[in-house]
């Protein structure tokens, strides 16, 4: 068995069943666990996706949000156990893989048009 098999296997292992369904472009909310000295809590990170990357357990995906007039971007591992739930708040009709050019524009400029079913 070579070493490329084993480490296959291993990050098989690793990866979540449920896998949220979500796009470039989404506003989505990330329920996240943070740990706080003996405690656990889960906050909650509102935001609109900006790109999603990687493939098997090193997918990754970046959420952006204003807090307080800033820009916060974080990104998560999209099979990380930290990562409670990710929960599509509203679907977003892009045209483009990565949304890099929303961190140019603040205001009504950022929105996102809404996917109409």
């Amino acid at each position: 068995m070579s070493a490329n098999e084993i480490i296959k296997e291993i990050e098989a292992k690793e990866l979540r069943e449920s896998v949220p369904e979500f796009s470039v472009g989404d506003t989505v909310k990330v329920y996240a666990k943070i740990k706080e000295g003996n405690r656990e809590r889960v906050q909650v990170f509102e935001g609109t996706v900006l790109k999603k990357q990687g493939g098997s357990n090193r997918a990754t995906f970046t959420v952006r949000k204003f807090s307080n007039g800033v820009g916060v971007e974080k990104t998560w591992p999209l099979h990380s156990p930290n990562v409670e739930k990710v929960e599509v708040v509203r679907q977003g009709k892009v045209r483009r893989a990565k949304l890099f050019y929303l961190r140019d524009r603040v205001g009504k400029k950022a929105k996102v048009k809404e996917v109409i079913k």
